[in-house]
């Protein structure tokens, strides 16, 4: 049976994409960073792990898959992201009613921020 040990996201500025994730996320690095690519963990070890490689890649719009990191504290979450450097995304096909907000990272890589405090969110 195969599990989700990490996800990587193609990143142009280690130093500043891995600044961001860990604020954002409160993760730390699993080994010593390299100087392309880095593995950050839960301070737990548990979980997935976000991986940071350093490899010239565009942007795609409509990103071909995405982040959803949970939150009870969605607007909370949001400011909070926004002041570690992330932009807010709109979207024209966004229902009014929706339990995300799609944000990007400093670098364009997009995701979006779930609300699981209200009734049927997550």
């Amino acid at each position: 049976m195969l599990s989700i040990g990490s996800i990587v996201i193609r990143v142009d500025d280690l130093q500043r994409q891995m600044a961001f994730w860990q604020a954002a996320l409160g993760f730390v690095p699993r080994h010593a960073p390299e100087d392309d690519f880095v593995i950050l963990q839960s301070p737990d070890g548990k979980g997935t792990c976000i991986s940071l490689d350093r490899v010239p890649s565009t942007v795609h719009i409509p990103p071909r898959i995405h982040l959803d990191p949970y939150t009870q504290d969605q607007s909370g979450e949001v400011e909070r992201l926004l002041g570690l450097g992330a932009t807010r995304v709109e979207w024209s096909k966004r229902p009014a009613d929706a339990d995300y907000v799609i944000m990007a990272d400093p670098e364009g890589n997009r995701f979006c921020v779930i609300d699981t405090a209200g009734p049927g969110s997550g």
